[in-house]
């Protein structure tokens, strides 16, 4: 039998409590307020991704997902000073490149776990209202964050103040959220306090020139508000970036 090597994805601290940390992630109600984004199918992912494909140890703390292609992920709950602790494990071979591992999902996992945090400390019981845009570039050129002139949020410190007027048509003011290899996120005080994550994909796995996403969260904005950041936000991104597919 080949053995196992787990590999840390994701390591955060949210100022809850363990039980309120597991309850976001076990009721579908409050799922659906931070994993993934809006769409008709949100409902349905999240009974295959929480419920069919998952087996929850409460004692714990732990959620195991399934198995594929010899590489399973798990979350793992602890209470710490400040809050609670999560993980999100990866588990395959020792033989496994983990290098070659890049995929949607791997970010996919940070987007939503910061999501998760975001919530719980600065929206609990919130309702949200997101705009999801995502894209292939067709010509070699600039990724989401330099396209949006976002390149400072690589090096702020979390929690700081920064301010960018966007070629969408905007100016988005907040503070440093967080960030990865591949993504950037901050809070957008006009946006109810809501969360911006733009993610850079690479090549190949964006196609020849690479792409990205846009997750935009709002809180409490009138649908005339929201409407129009979807139009402002939407017409940019298309002439830039063509849906995969």
């Amino acid at each position: 039998m080949s053995e196992k090597e787990d590999r840390v994805i994701v390591e955060m601290t949210i100022a809850a409590p363990v039980e309120t940390v597991w309850a976001a992630m076990r009721e579908p109600e409050q799922l659906l307020n931070w994993f993934g984004w809006d769409a008709d199918t949100l409902g349905d992912e999240i009974r295959f991704i929480f419920e069919d494909h998952a087996e929850a140890d409460e004692t714990n703390r732990v959620i195991s997902f399934g198995e594929y292609e010899g590489v399973a992920d798990r979350v793992e709950l602890r209470a710490a000073p400040g809050g609670t602790v999560l993980r999100m494990v990866r588990s395959g071979t020792v033989s496994t490149d983990w290098n070659g591992f890049y995929e949607d999902t791997w970010e996919g996992w940070t987007t939503f776990f910061q999501q998760l945090r975001f919530l719980l400390e600065r929206h609990p019981g919130a309702k949200r209202r997101t705009l999801f845009l995502s894209g292939r570039l067709q010509a070699p050129g600039a990724l989401p964050v330099a396209a949006l002139k976002l390149e400072a949020l690589w090096n702020a410190a979390d929690g700081s103040k920064v301010s960018f007027a966007l070629p969408v048509g905007e100016t988005v003011t907040g503070t440093v959220w967080h960030r990865s290899a591949r993504q950037v996120a901050m809070s957008v005080d006009s946006w109810g306090d809501g969360l911006m994550v733009i993610t850079d994909q690479p090549t190949p796995n964006a196609g020849p020139n690479g792409g990205g996403t846009a997750l935009l969260t709002t809180f409490g904005l009138s649908d005339a508000a929201f409407a129009a950041l979807e139009q402002r936000w939407t017409a940019w991104w298309r002439q830039r970036f063509v849906k995969a597919g």
